[in-house]
C-alpha cells in the first residue's frame, strides 16, 4: 500500500520535553524561605550568641521573666478573643439578615463597613479619647458613669475590644463576604427551615459549618491587628503586649530582638491553633 500511495511510514518524532512547573515552583518556594528565614536565622544568631560569653539562652530567660510579660501577653489574649467573638456577633447575622431579606441594602452595609479603612486610626483615637474626656463629665451626675469607668478598667479595658472591632471590620466583612458568596445561602437556609429547623439551628448547623475557611480568615486578621496594634492602646494609656514590646526594646540590643522573635513566634502559634479550631470538622 506504501509503494502504490508512495507514502512511506515514518517513525514518530520525539515530543519536545516538557516544561516542568514543579521544578520552577520549588525554586521560588526556596527563594521565598530564604528570603525570610534567613533574615530570621541572623536574628536568632544575634540574639543567642556573644564573643564573650559564646551561646547562651540568657535574653530569652530573661525575657520570659520579665515584668509585665505574663500580664501583657493574657491582656492581648483575652483582648483578641473578645474581639473575634463580638465581631463575629455583630457582623454576620447583620449580613446574613441583609442577603436573605433586604439585599438592596448591600451597597449601604458595604459602604459602613468599609468605611474605617478611610479614617486613620490617630484621627479616631484622638475622637475616641475626646468623647470619653466629654463622656464622662456628661455622665458624672447619672448612673451611666459607673458603666463608662468599667469600660476603661485598666485590669481588661472593654474600650479597646470596641476599637478593635471598628478597626477589623473591613477586613472582616470582606473575608465574611467572599465566604457567603460561594455558596447558595437562601437555598440552604430555605430547606433547612421547611425541614423544621429552627434559626439557631441553621445558624450553628448549616451556615457556620460551611463558613469555616471564612471564619478562620477573620479570626487570623483580627487576632493579628490585635496583637499588633500600638497607636490606639499606647494613646489611651494601656499597655497589651504591642506596647510592652515597644517598652522593653529600648533597654538591651539583644532583649530587643528577642522580643520581635518571641512575639512572631506566639503570634504564629496563635494563627495555627485557631485554623485548627476552625479546620477540626465534627464526626
Amino acid at each position: 500500500m506504501a509503494a502504490v500511495t508512495g507514502l512511506e511510514r515514518t517513525p514518530a518524532t520525539a515530543a519536545p520535553p516538557a516544561t516542568r512547573p514543579r521544578a520552577w515552583r520549588a525554586l521560588v518556594l526556596v527563594l521565598a524561605g530564604l528570603y525570610f528565614l534567613v533574615p530570621l536565622g541572623a536574628s536568632l544568631w544575634y540574639t543567642i550568641y556573644t564573643p564573650t560569653a559564646g551561646v547562651s539562652f540568657g535574653a530569652y530567660g530573661e525575657l520570659l521573666t520579665a515584668e509585665g510579660f505574663a500580664g501583657s501577653l493574657a491582656l492581648s489574649l483575652g483582648l483578641g478573643l473578645a474581639t473575634i467573638a463580638l465581631v463575629l456577633l455583630l457582623t454576620l447575622p447583620a449580613m446574613l439578615a441583609v442577603r436573605l431579606f433586604t439585599p438592596r441594602l448591600r451597597p449601604v452595609m458595604e459602604v459602613l463597613c468599609t468605611l474605617p479603612l478611610v479614617v486613620p486610626p490617630i484621627t479616631f483615637v484622638a475622637g475616641l479619647g475626646t468623647s470619653l474626656r466629654a463622656g464622662a463629665d456628661v455622665l458624672a451626675p447619672t448612673p451611666f458613669w459607673a458603666t463608662l469607668i468599667a469600660l476603661q478598667d485598666p485590669a481588661f479595658p472593654i474600650v479597646l475590644v470596641l476599637a478593635y472591632v471598628v478597626l477589623v471590620l473591613p477586613f472582616v466583612y470582606r473575608s465574611l463576604d467572599a465566604g457567603l458568596r460561594t455558596m447558595d445561602v437562601r437555598t440552604l437556609v430555605e430547606a433547612a427551615r421547611n425541614l423544621g429547623a429552627s434559626w439557631p439551628h441553621v445558624v450553628f448547623r448549616v451556615i457556620i459549618p460551611n463558613l469555616r475557611s471564612a471564619l478562620a480568615s477573620a479570626s487570623f486578621l483580627t487576632l493579628a491587628l490585635v496583637f499588633g496594634e500600638f497607636t490606639v492602646a499606647r494613646l489611651l494609656g494601656y499597655q497589651p503586649f504591642a506596647v510592652w514590646i515597644v517598652t522593653i526594646s529600648g533597654s538591651r540590643g539583644q532583649l530587643s530582638v528577642a522580643v520581635s522573635i518571641l512575639s512572631l513566634l506566639l503570634i504564629w502559634l496563635l494563627l495555627l491553633a485557631v485554623s485548627s479550631a476552625f479546620g477540626r470538622e465534627k464526626k
